[in-house]
C-alpha cells in the first residue's frame, strides 16, 4: 500500500453545531435563528412534545414531532427523511432523548442487559454503543448542516477547603453520550438568564476568547460567511458511491462483513464501480422486500443471505 500526501486545505461545507442549555434556555429559538442566518430551507425533528411549533413566529420551518421511543434508529429515520425532502438545515431537538429518554440508549442497554448479559450492563454496550455511534455517523455525513440541542445540567464535586467538605459548580454537562461534543463544528452553551452563550468548542475561531453574546440571525450569517470561505469540496464520484452503499446498507439492516464475505472481499474499496451497482441494486431490492412486508405485517427480512449471489 502506498501513502499520498497533500496540501491541507479547509474545505468543509456544511456545519455541524451543537447547542446546550437548561431547560428555559433558549435552545430551540437560538438554533432557528442561527439556521435562519445560514439561509435555506429549514426542518425542525422535535422530541419536545410539540414545542417547537410554539415558535412559528422566530422564522419560516417546517416539524416533525418524532415520538417515543427514542431510539437511535428512529432519529436516523427522521434525520434521512429531512435528507431526502432535501431541507438545507436540520435542526434535532434534541439529541438528549436518544441517549436518556423513553426508548433511549440508556433504556436500551439495560433492556439488552437483562435479556442477553444477567443483567451485565457493560457487556451490553457492545450492542448498544454500535447503534449509537451510527446515529452520529449520520448526522456527520449529512449534507445539510446540522444542529442539535441538548439539555445540560449542573455538574459538582465534593472537594476538601479548610479541613472541611465542600461542594462546588464544575460547570454545565450535556445531557448525551461524553465526546459528542468532539465530533462538533462548534458548541455554544447557552446561559439561564436569557439568550447569551459562550463557546465550549469551536473550530472556527469566530467565538475564541469571546465574552458571552447573545445569540442571532448574524451569529448564523457569521457561521455561513465561515463556511462559505473554505474551498470547494473535491467531490470524488466512487466515494460518494460507497457512503451510498453504505447507507442502504443501514437502512436495509444489512451488515457490512456478511457482504464482504458473499462477495469475497477484504473491504468494500475492493468491489469497483460496477460491484457497488450490483450490491447497490440487491440492497434496493432487500429494502423493498422490507417495506412490503412491514405493510403487510410481516417479519424483517433483514441481513438476507441471498444479498449479492452475483460475482462483485
Amino acid at each position: 500500500m502506498s501513502f499520498e500526501f497533500k496540501k491541507a486545505a479547509r474545505t468543509l461545507a456544511r456545519l455541524r453545531l451543537g447547542i446546550t442549555g437548561p431547560s428555559g434556555a433558549g435552545k430551540t429559538t437560538a438554533a432557528l435563528r442561527i439556521a435562519q442566518g445560514l439561509g435555506g430551507s429549514i426542518a425542525v425533528i422535535d422530541t419536545e412534545r410539540g414545542s417547537a411549533s410554539l415558535y412559528a413566529d422566530v422564522c419560516d420551518f417546517d416539524v416533525l414531532d418524532l415520538a417515543p421511543p427514542y431510539t437511535p434508529e428512529r432519529y436516523i429515520e427522521a434525520v434521512r427523511a429531512a435528507e431526502k425532502a432535501g431541507y438545507k438545515n436540520i435542526i434535532v431537538d434534541s439529541v438528549t432523548h436518544e441517549w436518556n429518554g423513553v426508548g433511549g440508549c440508556l433504556q436500551i442497554v439495560d433492556q439488552v442487559a437483562n435479556a442477553s448479559y444477567r443483567g451485565n450492563t457493560w457487556s451490553a454496550w457492545s450492542e448498544v454503543t454500535p447503534r449509537h455511534q451510527k446515529f452520529v455517523d449520520v448526522l456527520l455525513a449529512s449534507p445539510a448542516n446540522i444542529i442539535v440541542t441538548m439539555r445540560s445540567k449542573t455538574e459538582t464535586a465534593q472537594v476538601q477547603e479548610g479541613g472541611k467538605a465542600k461542594v462546588v459548580k464544575l460547570g454545565m454537562k450535556a445531557e448525551q453520550r461524553d465526546g459528542i461534543e468532539y465530533e462538533m463544528t462548534v458548541v455554544l452553551d447557552l446561559m439561564r438568564n436569557g439568550h447569551f452563550a459562550t463557546s465550549s468548542k469551536d473550530r472556527t475561531g469566530l467565538f475564541e476568547g469571546k465574552d458571552a453574546a447573545p445569540v442571532t440571525v448574524e451569529t448564523g450569517q457569521m457561521l455561513g460567511q465561515w463556511l462559505a470561505s473554505a474551498k470547494p469540496e473535491q467531490r470524488d464520484p466512487y466515494k460518494d458511491k460507497l457512503q451510498l452503499v453504505r447507507n442502504k446498507m443501514a437502512e436495509a439492516n444489512v451488515a457490512e462483513q456478511s457482504i464482504l464475505a458473499v462477495y469475497g472481499l477484504a473491504s468494500l474499496n475492493e468491489a469497483g464501480e460496477e460491484g457497488l451497482t450490483k450490491i447497490s441494486n440487491r440492497l434496493d431490492a432487500t429494502i423493498k422486500r422490507l417495506q412490503e412486508g412491514a405493510k403487510s405485517g410481516e417479519q424483517s427480512g433483514a441481513n438476507d443471505p441471498s444479498i449479492g449471489q452475483e460475482a462483485a
